[in-house]
């Protein structure tokens, strides 16, 4: 199948690429370089002289405390730029993977979310994606919406680097306790996106590491695989301010599409190298 990657020079598309190239797709890779996405003329020409027969978007805004004032920007891209693919795809009959986030909650449950659950984004970025959303809902009828969390890959910055730099110049770490989610590897979650594609039962899917765990938790984790043996101290949100709330409560339920997180964690690890 040919295939057109959006983001693909992100982190999760730096690994989604070779998972699907692995399983015999011809894949069209394309980022800000040579597709803007809020560009709709540049979409419809590109889309319609390639002509692919399925579009997983992964381009995004990602910078969660950046949209509180970049807004703009965050909406331009995760809503119009979402718009301009969920557009034109619908008008070919082009199937979609929208990627999106667990920040559509706003953290009141109690039990993992379900897919149809209620959305309540407190943050912009939350609200960017879940407008994305409902753009592919409203334009393409042929969509997987999928919806991740505290995603981290070898190619990009994420929480397991920052975490593993730190404990290397610091005497200890302090790690806030009271947000609970469910860590994902970008690769786990390629070759989720990967059996979906094949399954083509649309709708939306919850797709993150199995099991839950705070970012306390997530640290020990990562330090105990590490063997890098300093103290981890739990603290409250109040002691890290940032400019985004967060939910406090962001687990899924993912109907097993994905290991458990800890496994993906100890192989991310010991794909490292070190």
């Amino acid at each position: 199948m040919k295939i057109l990657v959006t983001g693909a020079n992100g982190m999760l598309g730096q690994d989604l690429v070779p998972v699907l190239k692995n399983a015999g797709h011809n894949v069209l890779e394309t980022d800000i370089h040579n597709l803007d996405i809020t560009d709709k003329d540049q979409v419809s020409k590109y889309i319609l002289t390639n002509k692919p027969e399925l579009i997983i978007h992964a381009a995004a805004y990602t910078n969660v405390d950046g949209a509180e004032t970049e807004t703009e920007k965050a909406f331009l891209i995760n809503q119009t730029g979402t718009e301009n693919i969920a557009l034109i795809s619908g008008n070919l009959n082009i199937p979609i993977v929208y990627i999106s986030t667990d920040y559509v909650f706003d953290g009141q449950k109690s039990s993992p979310y379900l897919p149809d659950d209620g959305t309540k984004p407190i943050n912009v970025y939350g609200y960017s994606k879940l407008m994305g959303e409902e753009t592919v809902k409203e334009l393409n009828s042929k969509y997987f919406i999928v919806r991740t969390s505290w995603l981290y890959g070898h190619k990009g910055k994420n929480f397991v680097e920052t975490m593993i730099n730190l404990a290397r110049t610091k005497p200890e770490l302090r790690v806030v306790e009271d947000q609970v989610g469910c860590p994902t590897w970008t690769v786990a979650l390629s070759e989720a996106i990967l059996n979906l594609i094949h399954n083509e039962k649309y709708g939306i899917y919850h797709v993150c590491g199995s099991g839950s765990t705070s970012w306390y938790g997530f640290a020990t984790k990562i330090l105990e695989f590490m063997n890098i043996d300093i103290p981890v101290i739990p603290v409250t949100s109040e002691e890290f301010k940032t400019a985004a709330k967060r939910p406090k409560y962001s687990i899924m339920d993912n109907g097993g599409l994905c290991p458990d997180w800890k496994e993906s964690l100890k192989k991310y690890i010991e794909l490292r190298g070190e």
